[in-house]
């Protein structure tokens, strides 16, 4: 998590931007939140974006970076 909010705001936006990358991305981040910080919402949500079908997220988290600067319930 430290690792993708600490680039540039400009690589967080490729990164995310990428299909498959962003979904690679979104795994990792998530995951080492839930590790990090635990709780039931982002288990869930851990749960909802390793599903291939979590692509979505990242196209979600793509906006969401770009407007508040931040990943979606992170």
């Amino acid at each position: 998590m430290t690792w993708f909010n600490r680039q540039s705001r400009i690589v967080q936006l490729i990164l995310l931007l990428i299909p498959g990358v962003n979904w690679i991305v979104e795994i990792v981040v998530r995951w080492s939140t839930f590790l990090k910080k635990g709780g039931l919402i982002r288990l869930i949500v851990c749960i909802l974006v390793t599903i291939p079908s979590g692509i979505a997220f990242g196209w979600l988290d793509f906006v969401w970076v770009l407007l508040f600067k931040k990943l979606f319930l992170q």
